[in-house]
């Protein structure tokens, strides 16, 4: 498996970082995580995400998107809000969001070739 992180785009971009620490209930889950997967994939200035989980449990998912536009259209997305109310009575113990803007971004790749 090749492993990249979402590579650099030209700034400004937008990020939107939400942590969160999970409840044992994985009822649901999985299948609509990979729904919001294809759901965000379809806007257009989405850019991609990196999500990592600690042993502890402090998920982080780091989602990128090109303007202001684009983020709120998946904030206002209806399948996503019925996501995310859902994630509050059941999946979430507790989370934050952080939204940024990006003013530098750059990246580096081993070429082992």
């Amino acid at each position: 498996m090749n492993i990249q992180p979402v590579p650099a785009f030209e700034p400004p971009y937008l990020m939107a970082v939400f942590s969160n620490v999970r409840t044992p209930d994985e009822s649901g889950y999985p299948e609509t995580h990979l729904r919001m997967d294809e759901v965000v994939r379809e806007n257009p200035g989405f850019l991609g995400y990196e999500s990592a989980r600690t042993p502890g449990g402090l998920g982080i998912t780091v989602a990128y998107f090109r303007d202001q536009e684009s983020l709120t259209a998946w904030r206002e997305d209806l399948e996503h809000q019925a996501a995310m109310k859902h994630g509050r009575a059941h999946w979430y113990e507790s989370y934050t969001l952080h939204v940024a803007t990006v003013e530098r971004s750059h990246g580096f790749v081993r070429d082992d070739g």
